[in-house]
């Protein structure tokens, strides 16, 4: 008997499906750290956190994705992430995550009326995460 050397990924966020195919790995920023998920993995559910999610596909150039969360699930042979938002790393916009840093930064300092800490706190993660992966991307990519 073969032993399998790859699986199926489906990446769907609120918006659309991001990726659907064959791979040989993946790797998620799960919530208790990130996880690496070969063929034959024990099957699994887990939260994901804001941040990278990287494919790597047999022969191909490895991709990468943005999450902003959401759930990851392993089973035999398939592997699915749900998640609110997802974007493609060479999609993601240095401005506006800047801009959605420096506003989430300004309402932490602030603080006033029907402040919400923990939404300002979970955009400046998401911020901070996106613009983080954006340097990673460029140094990958030099």
């Amino acid at each position: 008997m073969a032993e399998n050397t790859t699986m199926h990924l489906d990446v769907v966020s609120a918006e659309k499906e991001l990726f659907s195919g064959t791979i040989s790995a993946v790797f998620a920023p799960a919530q208790m750290g990130d996880v690496g998920i070969y063929p034959r993995h024990t099957p699994l559910v887990t939260g994901l956190r804001p941040g990278e999610l990287k494919i790597e596909v047999e022969g191909e150039e490895d991709q990468y994705l943005y999450v902003s969360g959401g759930i990851l699930e392993v089973q035999p042979g398939v592997v699915t992430v749900l998640s609110d938002t997802a974007i493609r790393a060479e999609d993601l916009d240095e401005a506006k995550a800047l801009e959605a840093k420096q506003r989430a930064e300004e309402a932490l300092k602030d603080q006033q009326g029907d402040f919400d800490a923990a939404k300002a706190q979970a955009e400046l993660v998401r911020a901070a995460e996106q613009l983080r992966m954006i340097e990673r991307m460029r140094k990958i990519r030099k």
